[in-house]
């Protein structure tokens, strides 16, 4: 019986389709908007000499007094007005109920209305970043000319 119903559907389904494809009234192609305004070229968004990635410890550590830079596709920097951080931080805990190993995660962070971090951030950071640790650089705001103001790209930098 499945197999007879099936075959029907499949019969109906292939029959009905050529109707469906048809349509009697034709689309135009849609116009292009003129942007009055230039937009920026495609940014990228660098931690010192860094794209979003995985760095060891030792160089995260360094970059810690860096600032973020922002370059378009003909390598023009643009000034970081402000930006959002986030420290996410790993703890390995013991499960008290399972008696398993777990990973316990702990997000903090800020806005800052700088290029860079803060001197207390960034001390804070040379002293308890770890292994397995995630820093989180998003709402990057940029001045692109004048007195426009544009998102940039996020970063992500993961310690390995």
């Amino acid at each position: 019986m499945q197999k007879h119903l099936l075959i029907y559907l499949f019969f109906f389904g292939t029959a009905i389709s050529p109707v469906l494809a048809q349509s009697g009234k034709k689309s135009t192609p849609p116009v292009k908007a003129q942007a009055t305004d230039k937009r920026p070229m495609k940014l990228r968004s660098s931690w010192g000499l860094f794209l979003s990635d995985t760095l060891p410890k030792s160089e995260v550590i360094k970059l810690l007094d860096s600032t973020l830079a922002v370059r378009d596709e003909k390598n023009i920097t643009y000034p970081v007005i402000s930006f959002a951080f986030t420290y996410e931080q790993h703890q390995p805990y013991l499960n008290d109920t399972t008696g398993q190993p777990g990973v316990y995660k702990d997000f903090t962070g800020d806005n800052f209305k700088s290029p860079g971090l803060s001197p207390l951030w960034s001390n804070r950071l040379k002293e308890t970043i770890q292994t397995g640790d995630i820093l989180y650089f998003d709402e990057i705001i940029i001045r692109y000319t004048g007195d426009k103001l544009y998102k940039a790209p996020p970063l992500k930098i993961a310690v390995k």
